[in-house]
């Protein structure tokens, strides 16, 4: 089977991550999406991140509320000796489920760093990336970019719709007493 390997802290889990996870196994041809919550993601500050457990609850919860979703919620980089670095979570899963194939889902914010990423080209071979759109940024200048580094990289720009909001933007709302709870999950 195909399988999106969807992770991030998802702080909280919102509609946008809904329509990019049901566009995946609709147009997107993954059979199944696993949502990997992350309970610490190496480029992000700790002090406002709330537990991962208690997010990983959380998404496990949202995710119920879509029975025709094809996605599985795993706590995978809980159970992981710090840090969680996405390709040891990948390798973890190839293991686990050697039948499978597996390719990483990130944004395209993602991507214009992604050299920064350990192992970054282990990843792009042995597994490869599918690129959803985010505003301001150029997926087909960074994808060249990395092309120019090894032609033999697996990057793949999704033709999914832009959604535009991010955890942080409902994050800052509802700070502000704004009701948010139209965006979630």
């Amino acid at each position: 089977m195909k399988i999106a390997v969807y992770s991030g802290s998802f702080n909280p889990l919102h509609k946008g991550h809904l329509a990019i996870m049901e566009y995946l196994t609709h147009q997107g041809g993954f059979d199944w999406v696993y949502l990997i919550v992350t309970p610490q993601n190496p480029f992000k500050q700790t002090h406002t991140l709330p537990a991962g457990q208690e997010r990983f609850d959380a998404a496990v919860k949202a995710v119920a509320r879509y029975p025709q979703l094809k996605v599985k919620v795993l706590d995978i980089e809980l159970k992981m000796t710090p840090p969680q670095y996405t390709i040891r979570t990948l390798d973890a899963l190839q293991k686990m489920e050697p039948e499978n194939n597996f390719t990483l889902v990130i944004g395209a914010d993602n991507l214009a760093g992604f050299q920064g990423w350990l192992f970054h080209e282990r990843i792009l071979k042995d597994y490869g990336v599918v690129v959803f759109p985010r505003k301001g940024y150029h997926r087909g200048h960074d994808r060249a970019r990395l092309l120019k580094e090894d032609p033999t990289y697996k990057i793949t720009l999704l033709k999914a719709p832009l959604v535009n909001i991010s955890s942080t933007q409902i994050r800052h709302h509802a700070a502000q007493g704004k009701d948010m709870s139209n965006w979630l999950m």
